[in-house]
């Protein structure tokens, strides 16, 4: 008899559109490889559910907090149910934007300079030379991101007004010019950079990554070998600083403007990567030789539990 694999996708954050889009891509390509899959959209009744089920593996397909933030790991940990991805302490390390800089740099990775401090104490003065980027310490997919020009006289308002739904901690950073890449890891091995060219002047926003119409992706990206080969050594240290597991993909800006070197910084490591079909990692794994059935595979036989 086949596995049963019960999909955990949608959820309640702000991520729940695309999540719903990469459970459904996640879940179609299971079945093509053989599996038996239960679609489940998960909410608050998720442990009952689960418990009802009895699935093998659950595959993790959420996005955003609670998903990705060790929460929902810590449930399938306590049902003793085997699941995809990240533990519970590497997916809320990852997750958190300071403390995964601050183990980035002890693993001799390149990170912007930056501070955490509380909205409100933004103020009407830079907290930082401009340009910097203000970004919520805890979200994904750039919910909230806000980029602060040279030439603006003082930070955006909208980081202290009653709408911000974001958390009051961000990360103010130096903002960091160039070209945006990204790398994917799938165990112990860096498979592959890819280059992000956004179609408009933003950088690389939620609209960009899962419209129809979104940036151009670049795989393999156009780079010099040495360039190439930083970024995957920086990506596999990234993942393994934070002990992650399966699949991960790490970010990065690079300014070659001036020597041939340029300028490599590390953003930050996603354990819940993208999984539609506008997504980076399985275009990344297609370029190594992998499926989408061979991925999700592989992700479903590496599944435990105590991760």
């Amino acid at each position: 008899m086949s596995r049963h694999v019960a999909v955990l996708m949608g959820g309640f954050s702000s991520e729940r559109p695309v999540s719903l889009d990469s459970g459904e891509a996640c879940a179609a390509a299971l079945e093509e490889a053989g599996y038996r899959v239960s679609r489940v959209d998960v909410d608050r009744n998720l442990p009952l559910t689960l418990a009802e089920m009895k699935p093998d593996v659950a595959f993790n397909a959420l996005h955003g907090p609670f998903g990705e933030d060790g929460t929902v790991q810590g449930v399938l940990e306590f049902l003793g149910i085997p699941y995809t991805h990240s533990g519970v302490l590497s997916s809320a390390l990852a997750m958190d934007k300071e403390v995964s800089k601050i183990l980035a740099r002890k693993a001799g990775i390149p990170v912007a300079e930056s501070k955490v401090m509380n909205r409100f104490d933004i103020g009407s003065a830079h907290p930082i030379p401009a340009p910097y980027v203000i970004k919520p310490v805890a979200e994904g997919s750039s919910f909230g991101v806000l980029i602060v020009d040279g030439d603006q006289p003082h930070p955006p308002q909208s980081v202290t007004s009653d709408d911000w739904r974001y958390g009051d901690i961000v990360m103010v950073e130096r903002y960091i010019a160039g070209r945006e890449l990204t790398c994917a890891v799938m165990g112990d091995v860096a498979i592959g950079v890819t280059e992000i060219v956004p179609h408009s002047d933003k950088f690389y926003d939620y609209d960009e990554k899962y419209s129809e119409n979104g940036a151009t992706h670049v795989c393999p990206a156009d780079l010099p070998v040495h360039v190439t080969r930083k970024i995957q050594d920086y990506s596999l240290r990234a993942h393994k600083a934070m002990n992650c597991r399966g699949v991960t993909r790490s970010d990065f800006r690079y300014d070659d403007r001036r020597s041939e070197d340029g300028e490599i910084i590390w953003l930050e490591v996603n354990t819940q990567p993208g999984m539609t079909e506008q997504s980076l990692v399985p275009e990344l794994a297609a370029h190594a030789g992998h499926s989408m059935a061979e991925l999700v595979s592989w992700m479903v036989e590496d599944a435990s539990c105590g991760r």
